[in-house]
């Protein structure tokens, strides 16, 4: 039985930021999770946005059909330039089939860790 594709092809997450200190073990992260329910691979095109420079455009990742994957937003990469800890950024994630996008933030600055994870908001083409 072949799985139906689910989700949406562009996904909007305003609130971005790489915390730059870590404590103990755990290091401070960010993530954009990712579902592909679907049997094609999805192609994602990610955008980053900041306040007082031009975007990093460019970025592509692809997510196998019928699986996840967890995109530490450290990671991402566009003409040898990364996302810069300590600086608030936006994304936006293209997909060419429909996926799911959820976000993750785990803060270790402090010995209360902090984890906030919210869903990406859809866009409807």
């Amino acid at each position: 039985m072949e799985v139906q594709a689910k989700g949406h092809r562009f996904w909007v997450i305003p609130d971005g930021y790489i915390p730059p200190d870590s404590r103990g073990e755990l290091v401070s992260h960010e993530s954009i999770c990712v579902l592909n329910c679907g049997e094609t691979p999805a192609k994602l095109g990610i955008t980053v946005y900041y306040e007082d420079r031009e975007p990093l455009e460019g970025i592509e990742a692809i997510v196998e059909g019928r699986r996840t994957r967890h995109i530490r937003t450290s990671s991402l990469e566009s003409g040898g330039e990364r996302i810069p800890a300590g600086v608030p950024y936006a994304l936006t994630v293209e997909s060419d089939v429909p996926v799911i996008i959820q976000y993750s933030r785990l803060d270790t600055t402090q010995p209360e860790l902090a984890l906030m994870s919210v869903m990406a908001y859809p866009i409807e083409n």
